[in-house]
């Protein structure tokens, strides 16, 4: 049986990231802080009635990147009929 190292691919550090891979981290960040104060502001301006499921609910939701924002957005708010 061949010996099998443990090497575990290193993560690179801050300065050793290109120039595009440290605007891409930066821009996911602002894009993911938006989405979080966006739903977490509009969470605390809606009303209860507007809102499927508990808001507390939802609040913890929002904070899972990406995912918690966009569900909320999705699935958590209810949408009023279009008016013709």
């Amino acid at each position: 049986m061949a010996k099998r190292s443990k090497m575990k691919a290193r993560k690179k550090t801050w300065k050793e990231l290109s120039p595009m891979a440290k605007f891409g981290t930066i821009t996911a960040a602002v894009v993911q802080l938006s989405l979080l104060i966006a739903a977490q502001r509009d969470i605390s301006r809606r009303p209860a009635e507007e809102i499927r499921g508990s808001k507390a609910l939802w609040r913890a939701a929002t904070l899972i990147n990406f995912v918690g924002p966009g569900s909320y957005f999705t699935f958590g708010v209810r949408r009023r009929p279009a008016v013709k």
